[in-house]
């Protein structure tokens, strides 16, 4: 399995600061894994709780991605990015004699 990083910017896509995903919707419709998810922000506070209007796209199954790219390339804000997450290389021990 591939281990895969995705973020997006929600400064450009979503909680109604950046374009409206419930308008947009290029990366939900694209992605064949289906790796994102549609939502209300959690934790915003709406005017209207009934009728919220920020929402996010959130990429719940990085695992899925088989890093295509085509979400990244249809994004008309280039909120996306994905790369392969990088694993951490364990510290070195250090001996009680240093």
């Amino acid at each position: 399995m591939r281990r895969t990083r995705i973020t997006v910017d929600y400064e450009l896509c979503g909680d109604g600061v950046g374009v409206d995903p419930r308008a947009c919707g290029r990366c939900l419709r694209t992605c064949e894994p289906a790796v994102f998810l549609l939502h209300q922000t959690i934790g915003a506070l709406e005017e209207d709780p009934f009728d919220p209007t920020r929402w996010r796209v959130t990429p719940f199954w990085p695992s899925l991605c088989d890093r295509c790219r085509q979400c990244v390339s249809v994004c008309p804000r280039g909120a996306i990015e994905v790369r392969p997450k990088v694993r951490q290389q364990p510290r070195p021990a250090v001996s009680a004699d240093a």
